[in-house]
């Protein structure tokens, strides 16, 4: 890891001169006399650190976007209690980034989950953030108090890097210093005396700007092991994490911006028994260039470096089984897009993208009687994507048509699985063959504008998903549970389509509708093939289809937000088959979220938060079940003067007792009742 860290350090180093050298020039001294002054108010440069507006043809897709408010008055504060106030939106496991495997963080949309990789795209800024090994996402390490805005799209996708978005795009975009202000600061602590710590500084240089953030959390945590189900050995899942990253803005022309980006992060956390120890960690770079002119243009550079580690300690006599000390990965991608000048009524977006993405696990096994090394394993390999895309929409009154194509070039290479004794010596090694293929998807839809009242659209799309490095070539174990690796895993492909009403009767009222069909063929699951022995197979399909919900009212000092989704989730896989019928695993067929809020007086706020999510299985047979579970939060912000504000939070404020895991009767909770209080500063 120290050659990797030395390596990455040079690079987000360069990243980072590179950015501020631009800088310097912007902050020059104001011409002295009046007419160069005039010129230069005629010039006027707007810096605005986001990327090119979205084109007319996104509202013909089932889009939903949440505001920075609805950001900030998240319950625990954790960018994933935000997006789930977005109905459909679901990590493979109930736990938050305090108390689960970071390696279950994969998230999804429209119910087409059953295993622990993120099927939907996730972007910062254009980059994206899913593990180049796991493909789950560093959720601890996006602060959802450095964002301005989320913007969740359900459904397949073939605009840039539309290779990962197989259920829908969750678009992250950073706050600038409108947002922000100069300085802001918040630190609270809980009951259990868990504190959170956070702030930024945004200093304006010249026509640019520079935010400095970072975020502290820590805690003793909870038991998630029921007291009837605890032994000396069960702790509490301790946590700490920290991230911090530096942003900086500046233009280099009238209608052109650099934007770079810089973070470090890490998270430790204590998963179930004592010396069941987890991290990961991770360092991103990207550099970015828009253009706004006639020809419009976002040229996108980016590197990653990621790590994790686990300990697994046995359920029987509590003692490490399994060390996977290091999972040293890379990613390392870009894109370029042109917007030509033909209109307003006619957009035309031609592009292109690249990802390459490489890893290896190193673990160590142990007899969990002895402690004695009985395997020592590496495996690994390198997965790449090359796109061209290119989408159309054209405005003809109050229609909107748009239309895209894509076609990806996948490889899956390098490919291996070793073993070795205790002595070093080689017992067993498999290296696997190349795959490479050329797969075109597709996207198109239609919005009608009835009247301002109604708006009618329809779409339809086809996506794709390379296996991940962790499901072609990394076994693991849940205790009592063993899942094998597939190098043979082919790449899943989405095929879907919906219709949806918008309606906006009033001023502050809105009402938005969605029935959708999507199915994921090839589809990677978790499959039983012995007793508590499972395997990655691609199995016929996953079948989904269901109806989305979304409505708004604003009366005087109140607000409501509301979402709800029902999906009927399938697996098909042939009539012989014992998966066919059943429910994808870890699938609701329903969940809902409904947010209150009172804005009393100019910096006051009062949210409750009322959540519903139904019954799950654990496992594809249907054998174990995760029961339903409503909770209730709450957030307060009292302004006090001077800048500062009183934040009161509550989570799950019913004391629900939720079910995160159920492996034969072994339960794991997510978390408890939590209060928290403390201060918030921007000034």
């Amino acid at each position: 890891m120290d050659d990797m860290f030395f390596r990455t350090g040079a690079i987000l180093a360069g990243v980072f001169a590179l950015s501020l050298g631009a800088l310097p020039a912007i902050a020059q001294e104001a011409p002295a006399d009046d007419d160069a002054a005039e010129r230069v108010r005629a010039e006027q440069i707007v810096v605005t650190g986001n990327g090119l507006g979205e084109t007319p043809g996104t509202p013909a897709y089932a889009a939903v976007t949440l505001g920075r408010d609805a950001l900030l008055r998240a319950a625990s504060g954790r960018i994933e209690d935000v997006l789930t106030n977005v109905a459909g939106f679901q990590q493979f496991r109930r736990s938050d980034s305090r108390s689960s495997n970071p390696s279950a963080q994969g998230v999804t949309l429209r119910a087409l989950g059953g295993n622990a990789t993120s099927r939907a795209l996730v972007l910062l800024d254009g980059v994206p953030m899913v593990d180049p090994f796991f493909g789950y996402v560093p959720l601890s390490a996006l602060a959802p108090d450095t964002l301005g805005a989320v913007r969740v799209t359900r459904g397949g996708g073939s605009g840039p890097f539309g290779a990962g978005a197989l259920s829908g795009t969750i678009e992250l975009e950073s706050a600038g210093p409108d947002a922000l202000g100069r300085v802001s600061a918040q630190l609270l602590a809980s009951q259990r005396g868990e504190t959170e710590a956070s702030g930024a500084i945004v200093p304006r240089l010249g026509q640019g700007f520079v935010v400095v953030s970072g975020r502290w959390d820590r805690g003793k945590g909870f038991f998630t092991t029921p007291p009837a189900q605890r032994v000396p050995a069960t702790v509490r899942a301790a946590y700490e994490s920290w991230s911090t990253a530096v942003r900086a803005v500046a233009p280099i022309a009238p209608d052109v911006e650099l934007q770079s980006r810089i973070a470090v992060y890490r998270d430790n956390r204590v998963l179930r028994f004592a010396g069941a120890d987890t991290s990961t960690e991770g360092e991103d770079a990207s550099l970015r260039l828009v253009g706004r002119g006639a020809w419009q243009f976002d040229a996108l550079a980016y590197f990653q470096a990621r790590d994790f580690s686990n300990v697994v300690v046995s359920a029987a006599t509590f003692r490490p089984t399994l060390d996977q000390f290091a999972t040293p990965a890379q990613g390392i991608g870009g894109k370029l897009e042109v917007r030509p000048p033909l209109g307003e009524s006619n957009v035309l977006r031609l592009g292109a993208d690249w990802r390459r993405l490489s890893g290896t696990m190193r673990e160590t096994a142990f007899n969990a009687n002895t402690g004695a090394i009985t395997a020592r394993r590496t495996a690994g390999g390198v997965n790449s994507d090359f796109g061209l895309y290119a989408e159309n929409d054209m405005t003809l009154g109050r229609i909107v048509l748009t239309g895209g194509l894509r076609a990806d070039r996948t490889v899956i290479a390098d490919g291996y699985f070793e073993v070795r004794n205790a002595a070093g010596t080689v017992t067993s090694r498999s290296d696997y063959a190349r795959q490479a293929d050329w797969t075109l998807t597709w996207r198109g839809g239609a919005l009608w504008r009835a009247s301002p009242v109604v708006a009618l659209r329809a779409a339809a799309y086809t996506g794709l998903r390379q296996p991940t490095l962790n499901e072609l070539y990394r076994p693991f174990t849940v205790f009592p549970v063993t899942t094998q690796a597939n190098a043979a895993l082919r790449n899943e492909r989405q095929k879907g389509f919906e219709a949806g009403i918008d309606l906006t009767p009033a001023e502050g009222f809105a009402l938005s509708l969605t029935g959708f069909d999507n199915r994921i063929e090839n589809a990677i699951a978790n499959v039983t093939i012995g007793t508590n022995l499972r395997q990655r197979r691609n199995v016929d399909e996953i079948r989904a289809h269901g109806i989305e919900a979304t409505a708004s009212a604003s009366v005087g000092i109140a607000r409501f937000d509301g979402s709800l989704a029902w999906t009927d989730a399938e697996l098909r896989n042939g009539a012989a088959s014992p998966l066919t019928g059943k429910r994808p695993a870890q699938t609701p067929r329903i969940a809902a979220s409904g947010t209150l809020t009172l804005t009393p007086a100019p910096g006051w706020q009062i949210a409750a938060t009322l959540r519903h999510v139904g019954q799950q299985y654990e496992d594809d047979l249907q054998i174990d079940s995760l029961k339903a579970a409503t909770t209730l939060d709450l957030f307060a912000q009292v302004p006090l003067g001077g800048g500062a504000s009183l934040v009161l939070r509550g989570e799950n404020l019913f004391d629900t007792e939720i079910v995160t895991r159920n492996s034969g009767g072994s339960i794991d909770l997510g978390v408890p009742r939590t209060v928290w209080a403390g201060l918030r500063f921007t000034m």
